[in-house]
């Protein structure tokens, strides 16, 4: 019987530039790809999450396209473990081929299948694809990992300019996927979800973005931002050709912006624990106040502050919230109001469409002071000062704050003043003390 390879979509959903369906595609054996939605992972989202939809659909693009080769890619449902442990009895499969997935839950989640795989005599093959270095691949002298981005940046960039990067072509290999018989298929209605109407908004990527990123992107009524968070998150676009397409250009704000993204992931990766807990432990002992209520009011961007409402129901209603404001949004939380950054962190996560584990911790933790490379405790954004600096026509604010001008708009949770002494009274009480 002829052996076949599973090829496993993750966080990878295209066909092009995929590193590691290109390997599966130019090995010995025909390809069966699936991709698994992961029930322990559903079992936390709502019935009507916007990324789910925004997945199946990238999956019922894709599958248009390889139906005119009369191939499909699986789709499944349930335990990934118990997925793949039943479609190595189904099929004769010689190994699994996937892309690396770095965050906890996923490293875990591989390695039992790994064990599995191994038990079976199957062997199990995984590739870098979502980033352009991982790990300790970019790491100082010494070969610690850089906690600080500037010169992990430096040592990035000049890296990629010694060596380059290799692409992938993927899409030239499709005739080598499995297409003897019909692929189980899944609707989100049958995963027991409904389709989201909310969908991101177009991305853009092209030199003019490139090049006026830098004296654009504080400003969020022009809103000159790529949109491509998304599309990193999921894969549906190659990180590899985006880095190319920013090293092109002279403005290197953009492509330090992707950098960022990767230092992050290397945090992650070498320091776990900050998934839960403060890179700098100290930051631990803060007394956070936890207000219930005013975190509701947080929530739902009604806390008397105009920009930080506006950038909450942004976020709210799309599924996105403006980089300049996002950094606001969460000073006040944690600097204003005294909120732990795990709840916001757990909030971004239950809304953003681009949610990323790395980034969204790291900038959580930036912001309040507690991690890699942050700001320092006592930088507190001044609310009224950041609409004078960004959006001092109120553009953005009156977008998305409909009801400024009424007299049902909140007055302020906190006086600012009064905010920002108590912020800075705490944090240094907490950080001083034994």
């Amino acid at each position: 019987m002829e052996k076949l390879t599973l090829f496993w979509f993750r966080r990878d959903l295209r066909l092009q530039d995929n590193k590691g369906l290109y390997k599966a595609l130019t090995g010995e054996n025909k390809v069966i790809p699936i991709f698994i939605f992961d029930s322990e992972i559903l079992s936390r989202l709502k019935k009507n999450d916007a990324r789910l939809t925004f997945i199946h659909n990238a999956l019922i693009n894709m599958n248009k396209i390889l139906r005119r080769k009369n191939c499909e890619i699986g789709l499944y449902f349930g335990s990934p473990k118990d997925i793949i442990k039943e479609l190595i009895i189904q099929f004769p499969i010689e190994n699994v081929v996937t892309n690396h997935d770095y965050e906890p839950y996923a490293l875990k989640r591989d390695m039992e299948i790994k064990n599995l795989l191994s038990e079976k005599g199957v062997k199990f093959n995984t590739f870098k694809d979502q980033v352009i270095y991982e790990k300790s691949e970019v790491v100082k002298d010494d070969c610690k990992p850089y906690v600080v981005y500037t010169p992990y940046s430096r040592k990035w960039i000049a890296k990629y300019k010694a060596e380059g990067v290799e692409n992938y072509p993927s899409e030239n290999h499709l005739d080598k996927l499995y297409n003897e018989k019909p692929l189980a298929q899944i609707s989100l209605e049958e995963m027991g979800f409904k389709k989201s109407k909310l969908i991101p908004k177009e991305f853009k990527f092209d030199s003019d973005l490139i090049d006026k990123y830098e004296e654009t992107r504080n400003f969020p009524a022009i809103d000159n931002t790529s949109r491509l968070g998304v599309h990193l998150r999921f894969g549906t676009k190659s990180i590899r050709k985006l880095i190319a397409k920013s090293a092109e250009r002279e403005n290197p704000t953009f492509m330090k912006e992707l950098i960022w993204r990767e230092f992050f992931m290397q945090i992650l990766w070498h320091f776990p624990h900050t998934k839960d807990e403060s890179f700098k432990k100290q930051y631990d002992r803060i007394p956070w106040r936890n207000n219930e209520e005013e975190f509701d009011k947080w929530c739902k961007g009604k806390t008397g502050y105009p920009l930080v409402d506006a950038g909450m129901r942004q976020l709210n209603i799309t599924g996105f919230i403006h980089n300049r404001v996002r950094m606001l949004v969460a000073s006040f939380l944690c600097k204003h109001l005294l909120i732990d950054w795990r709840w916001g962190e757990a909030y971004f996560a239950e809304r953003l469409f681009d949610y990323e584990m790395a980034s969204n911790i790291g900038n959580w933790q930036w912001v309040a002071g507690c991690g890699v490379d942050a700001a320092p405790y006592f930088r507190i954004f001044n609310p009224h000062e950041q609409i004078k600096k960004f959006d001092n026509k109120m553009v953005y604010v009156n977008r998305w704050v409909e009801d400024l001008n009424e007299p049902s708009y909140p007055n302020p949770i906190i006086d600012h003043k009064a905010a920002r002494e108590r912020c800075l009274r705490e944090y240094k009480s907490a950080l001083n003390s034994e």
